[in-house]
């Protein structure tokens, strides 16, 4: 009996890591990937049907050497731009 020989999958390059994501519909893989891109920098999403049932199948790189920058607390977003003048609605 011959075994067939089993290549291993080609490594994405340094820094970056391949995602799949299996999900019953495509809006949960969606979600996914949604948050997989709040932690990292990633490529164009590309998704497949897995089956006749709905499933889908997501594929992404991210780059794990490049994070986003975190989002900014609403209280520092919100403060002044430092113009101490007074706007003519808050006399």
């Amino acid at each position: 009996m011959n075994e067939a020989t089993v290549k291993p999958p080609e490594l994405p390059s340094a820094g970056r890591a391949d995602v799949r994501i299996v999900a019953a519909s495509p809006e949960a893989a969606r979600q996914v990937a949604e948050a997989l891109r709040h932690h990292f920098a990633a490529t164009e999403q590309r998704s497949y049907p897995v089956d006749d049932s709905g499933g889908t199948r997501l594929h992404l790189t991210v780059d794990t050497t490049h994070t986003p920058e975190p989002a900014r607390p609403w209280l520092v977003t919100s403060r002044s731009s430092g113009d101490a003048r007074t706007q003519t609605d808050e006399i």
